[in-house]
């Protein structure tokens, strides 16, 4: 299933004691489908308290009578709090698994411009209130692309110890109507916090405190200490998971 939530009032993804989390809510609806079994929820990733997902992807194993998929969707979003919505629904094989069949993730990351905190944004965007220069960051993102060791970006507290990935595609642009810079990354995978360290190392980049040419320096070093700023929970969002082939035109690894 493919669902949207807005994170700000959940303590991340994955079920935790005595907090509110999204898979805590989806299984607390199951519970109540199957008359008091426990559905174990499978997520594609474990958003932290506060991100926001437009494409999360969840699945699992039903007990009892098959429900069609379209059923399935109607009685779960019945039963959602007005954070949560599901948008697609399929049956699925028994060999599929919503986080080891993925081909890619896609993660959006938006900074408000704006001089002051607005009040209507405080919840969904980052901010950042500094002069900024868009054609920097877009020219230091390209050192990105390709296969890596991000272990320069991963956070503290992941359990992931081979920390190389490919990235396939970074895009930032200038949202003029919002006065926000959107940040998009498409990955085979995300390491623990890495998207708001990669856009705390390109804001400080598009602002002048760190050279153009910085990330292959930082990359190479292996040491979460070359980036000390970690963007806020707020702007992030998981904004698609792939489960086919990515189409070609994310796929600027490909033109290395």
């Amino acid at each position: 299933m493919t669902m949207a939530y807005d994170g700000h009032l959940f303590h991340g993804f994955q079920m935790q004691p005595n907090q509110r989390t999204v898979q805590g809510e989806i299984e607390k609806a199951l519970q109540k489908m199957t008359k008091g079994k426990r559905v174990i929820v499978e997520g594609s990733g474990r958003t932290d308290a506060g991100v926001h997902a437009l494409g999360q992807v969840i699945h699992f194993d039903y007990p009892g009578n098959v429900i069609p998929a379209d059923r399935m969707i109607l009685a779960l979003n019945s039963m959602m709090p007005m954070d949560i919505i599901f948008k697609e629904c399929e049956i699925v094989s028994e060999d599929f698994h919503v986080r080891y069949s993925a081909k890619g993730k896609w993660y959006r990351y938006r900074v408000s411009l704006d001089r002051f905190v607005n009040p209507f944004k405080r919840f969904y965007t980052g901010h950042y209130p500094y002069p900024l220069e868009v054609e920097r960051m877009q020219i230091a993102a390209k050192d990105l692309i390709g296969t890596h060791d991000f272990t320069s970006f991963a956070a503290s507290g992941g359990q992931i110890i081979d920390k190389v990935r490919t990235m396939y595609y970074v895009n930032i642009e200038k949202d003029e109507k919002e006065n926000e810079i959107v940040f998009d990354f498409i990955c085979s995978g995300f390491l623990y916090n890495m998207v708001r360290i990669l856009v705390g190392a390109l804001l400080e980049i598009g602002n002048g405190k760190r050279p153009v040419d910085d990330f292959p320096r930082i990359i190479a070093a292996k040491n979460r200490q070359e980036v000390r700023e970690t963007a806020q929970a707020s702007g992030l969002y998981l904004y698609h998971v792939f489960y086919d082939e990515l189409p070609k035109k994310y796929r600027q690894d490909l033109d290395l």
